[in-house]
């Protein structure tokens, strides 16, 4: 291929055309997985694969524990685009790659945005295995996914007053009682990685009003939020924040912990999926 005819970025229209042309249904929920929840995917009933270096300007991913696909079927009958891996901008990649699965999952049907990830706890009762519904967010990560021109459908200055969905919210909750899975609620702390944080700055980010802290989720939000989306968010602690725990932050450590609480975290995702498409 000449330098000349390089595929630049996502081709969204085009990336949504192979991914319904594969699945053969139209998913109203778009779920994203976090380091260590992959497993969720084995959730998806009648499972359709579709790899990332299928769709037209997505890289691979290249982090341990995001495999790169989206996996289009059902999970407890409401129809899913279920993403297992998503891209970062400490990988190098720019803002319209860090926001392409979530314009291809708008852009196939899904309303509905619902974000996992991997955090280390910074409130003291947010211990590892522990799973937080996301109420607020702090930028800290300091790249802005919606540089560049506007998207197609997307607002300049999208409202972020709320930026996870009330409703969502309180349909979760009653999913994690009727589960019988403990849920807490916090602020995401949102840096840039990829090294994990020092001491101070885990201080910092608890002065700021951060309750865990990660390195996804935000720039997704805010590009759902701009879209007209329904979003919301659930952490789950796989290590205490630097400084709070008994030695070294490893990934090894993050996924086992991720892995571990898939679980509780998948039977409270039916529910909620259950009460989503009931038409809470």
């Amino acid at each position: 291929m000449a330098e000349g005819d390089r595929v630049r970025g996502p081709r969204i229209g085009e990336c949504a055309r192979i991914v319904a042309e594969e699945a053969g249904l139209r998913p109203t929920v778009h779920l994203v997985l976090g380091s260590g929840l992959g497993g969720l995917a084995e959730r998806v009933e009648d499972a359709v694969h579709v790899h990332f270096n299928r769709l037209p300007g997505f890289p691979r991913t290249s982090v341990e524990g995001h495999e790169g696909c989206f996996v289009v079927g059902r999970i407890a009958g409401v129809p899913v685009l279920v993403q297992s891996g998503r891209f970062h901008f400490y990988e190098g990649v720019g803002a319209d790659v860090v926001a392409a699965p979530v314009r291809v999952g708008r852009a196939v049907g899904a309303e509905t945005l619902v974000l996992t990830n991997a955090v280390g706890g910074i409130r003291r009762d947010l211990v590892p295995g522990s799973i937080m519904l996301v109420d607020d967010h702090i930028s800290l990560g300091f790249r802005a996914p919606l540089v560049g021109p506007v998207a197609v459908g997307e607002e300049r200055f999208p409202d972020m007053s709320a930026p996870y969905d009330r409703g969502l919210t309180a349909m979760a909750e009653e999913a994690a009682l009727k589960a019988g899975v403990p849920l807490a609620r916090g602020t995401y702390g949102w840096v840039g990685g990829p090294n994990f944080e020092t001491p101070a700055e885990v201080r910092a980010l608890r002065a700021a009003g951060a309750d865990v802290v990660g390195m996804s989720t935000v720039p997704e939000a805010i590009v759902a939020r701009a879209g007209g989306q329904r979003v919301m968010a659930f952490s789950v602690v796989t290590n205490a924040g630097a400084g709070l725990g008994d030695g070294a932050i490893d990934h090894e450590e993050v996924m086992a912990h991720g892995a571990g609480a898939g679980e509780g975290l998948g039977r409270l995702l039916e529910g909620l999926l259950r009460a989503v498409a009931g038409g809470g």
